[in-house]
């Protein structure tokens, strides 16, 4: 569990899940990169219960996820967006941190204590980022900001 106290913030921020979704944030085209598989099991290894979602596009990410330490749901395409939503909203909100890349990622986004939008090689859907608390340029730059939690409290604070 991650445990930050931002400035400005009333409360400390106490992040022990992450939710990622999966094409266009952990993969592209269906497939992931070493480093992006390297990144979630040191995740894991500090303490973080990570969960993908995915409508799986390309038909992949259970074989892709086969043997990591991740939970991996998958729904419907027409229900991505509230799907997703009521599972930040299961695992515990205030307790989650969401990263996503498009347009049904904004519920969950907004629903998680930290949304994180990621501008990588799919792009990003530009509503997003309106509401997401952070934005980066790929997954490394989301994982890197729970491997190194001071640019968090650097990139929050008031």
């Amino acid at each position: 569990m991650l445990k930050l106290e931002i400035q400005g913030y009333e409360e400390p921020l106490e992040i022990e899940n992450l939710v990622f979704d999966y094409n266009g944030t952990l993969a592209v085209d269906g497939e992931m990169s070493v480093d992006t598989i390297k990144g979630l099991r040191r995740l894991e290894e500090i303490g973080f219960n990570i969960t993908v979602l995915t409508a799986d596009t390309f038909g992949t990410v259970k074989d892709r996820c086969s043997g990591l330490p991740v939970k991996v749901m998958v729904f419907d395409k027409g229900k991505a967006e509230e799907s997703k939503r009521q599972i930040v909203e299961g695992l515990g909100s205030e307790r989650t941190a969401a990263i996503g890349n498009g347009r049904n990622d904004m519920a969950m986004l907004q629903e998680a204590r930290i949304g994180i939008a990621i501008i990588g090689h799919e792009g990003a859907f530009t509503g997003l980022l309106h509401k997401a608390d952070i934005a980066v340029t790929s997954i490394g730059g989301a994982m890197d900001l729970f491997l190194n939690p001071k640019r968090i409290e650097a990139t929050l604070r008031k």
